[in-house]
């Protein structure tokens, strides 16, 4: 289900910032090589994601989900000059791809990439995070939520990416009932809910919920 019209999406992207070469690059080679492109943010998101980056200006991002790299470099572009970037993913079969890509970008020094369950990597991090990223399997975003919201600082966002599930989470019932679905569908209402956070569900794109911690 497109929830833009591919002329909108279009008229969208061209009256918006264009992705520099490296983005270019990655959004090409994803589609032509890897599977299952549509996972790539794109132009549009991608540039969502940057601009919110520097708004903030953060010094320490999380990503969980990194695919191939894309949404990675954009939320780089409002990192301070101190600040770092850990993007988690449990591919190893992207692992040379996306570190080759990184270290193309001007943003390599700063970027902490690892392998992994980012369930088993999340507990031990530190924090605190100023922007946290989640764009990873969707049955897990609310795990996801609960083990980061205390290491985000009071301000800082959370960013959770394919909220709207192409449209799913408003298709009559029995479409409700695939797992993704029913794991959106639960997580969406668990954020609308946390006193903890101030809320918006951005329909951009797959729909982005973006929640700021009190």
């Amino acid at each position: 289900m497109e929830l833009l019209s591919k002329e909108i999406e279009a008229y969208a992207e061209a009256h918006s910032e264009p992705e520099s070469e490296l983005l270019r690059f990655i959004n090409r080679e994803t589609h032509l090589k890897v599977l299952r492109p549509r996972m790539l943010s794109g132009q549009l998101q991608g540039r969502i994601l940057a601009l919110f980056s520097r708004l903030i200006r953060p010094v320490s991002i999380l990503e969980i989900g990194t695919y191939t790299g894309y949404s990675a470099l954009c939320l780089c572009e409002g990192l301070q000059p101190n600040g770092t970037l850990l993007t988690i993913d449990k591919n190893e079969e992207l692992r040379p791809f996306v570190e080759e890509t990184f270290l193309r970008s001007p943003f390599a020094s700063q970027i902490d990439f690892r392998v992994g369950k980012a369930l088993d990597i999340i507990p031990d991090l530190p924090g605190p995070f100023d922007l946290v990223f989640i764009d990873a399997d969707k049955v897990n975003y609310q795990a996801y939520y609960d083990l980061i919201l205390d290491k985000v600082r009071p301000g800082g966002l959370i960013m959770a990416d394919n909220v709207l599930w192409s449209g799913k989470v408003v298709q009559p019932l029995p479409d409700k009932y695939d797992k993704d679905t029913v794991a959106l569908l639960a997580f969406n209402q668990y954020v609308q809910q946390d006193a903890r956070v101030q809320n918006l569900l951005l329909p951009v794109r797959d729909g982005i919920m973006i929640a700021q911690k009190i």
